[in-house]
């Protein structure tokens, strides 16, 4: 198990990480999402050991983490950046792996490496960014580690080969109870992995639950009312802060339950109420409130099928 306790990491004075505080089960694929500049990197950094906290813990299994070469040995870390093995061959980069990680399979590495079918002698500065991506992950996965980190994981992969990746994760996991921590700005991929996951915003945990459990009090309605009836009333009567309105029909997200929202729009006779759980990218853009992470989603398009049942 991690355990982050009162996490603090500051750069030239300026905090990136601000009091996290986080558990992370064995055997399970925990997620952590964030815009550029939230504290996933940094976060990721200071569970394996490459910062020091500058306040609080960081524990695995009952060690300290930082400076701690057995809590080391149980970790091991995909970072975003793969330009550091760019003049090693797939061998070299094997070899250098081995030599910090005791439990290193070469079973297990040769069956990743048949599924991927990268080229085996040239160095890894001709790969694409997906190859590289590949070479990374089977090597950490034949580690044999209790715990891998993964930094946008599946940046720059095609589709057809995140699914061969996903299903090594996947294998790992189930035959020997390996724990994944994920950053992903793809929140449908991190929905699909994980058990559970940690919104973080300006080195901030803003939520930390099951995502089973996300979305249970926050809703997106679409509905219709009497022409009476204003947008301040309607957004008073539901404590919502904006809405929006194509035609007659309006798009409100509220942090309500379903029954809630049925009591408090019955006096107002609406149309119609169509009631549904948002999306996990949807509750990313209202926890955050951010403006910028709006563009591109659109609250009002019509509801699924899926959606309305």
């Amino acid at each position: 198990m991690i355990e982050v306790r009162d996490a603090v990491k500051k750069f030239g004075g300026v905090s990136a990480l601000d009091k996290v505080t986080l558990d992370i089960e064995k055997g399970k694929a925990f997620g952590l999402l964030g815009a550029n500049g939230a504290g996933k990197s940094t976060l990721l950094r200071l569970l394996c050991g490459v910062y020091a906290p500058d306040g609080g813990n960081i524990v695995l299994d009952g060690e300290e983490v930082f400076d701690c070469p057995t809590a080391k040995e149980k970790i091991v870390f995909v970072c975003d950046e793969t330009v550091q093995f760019g003049y090693m061959t797939l061998p070299e980069l094997k070899s250098m792996y081995k030599g910090f990680y005791p439990k290193f399979s070469e079973e297990i590495y040769s069956d990743l490496l048949s599924q991927v079918k990268l080229p085996i002698n040239a160095k890894m500065l001709t790969f694409s960014k997906g190859m590289k991506r590949q070479a990374a992950i089977i090597t950490a996965l034949a580690c044999r580690t209790d715990y891998i980190l993964l930094d946008e994981a599946f940046d720059g992969i095609d589709p057809a080969m995140r699914l061969i990746v996903k299903g090594m994760l996947k294998k790992s996991m189930a035959e020997y109870g390996l724990t994944a921590v994920i950053s992903s700005h793809n929140l449908a991929e991190l929905n699909e992995l994980c058990d559970s996951a940690a919104l973080i915003n300006k080195g901030r945990v803003i939520w930390n639950k099951d995502l089973d459990n996300v979305g249970g009090r926050v809703h997106k309605i679409q509905t219709a009312f009497p022409a009476e009836h204003t947008d301040e009333e309607i957004l008073s009567v539901l404590g919502a802060d904006k809405l929006s309105k194509t035609g007659s029909v309006y798009s409100i997200i509220v942090k309500l339950s379903a029954e809630e929202i049925k009591a408090r729009t019955a006096p107002l006779e609406p149309y119609f109420v169509d009631i549904v759980p948002l999306s996990l990218e949807e509750i990313f853009i209202y926890e955050t409130g951010s403006d910028d992470a709006m563009h591109g989603i659109d609250i009002t398009a019509p509801l699924s099928a899926a959606e309305v049942k």
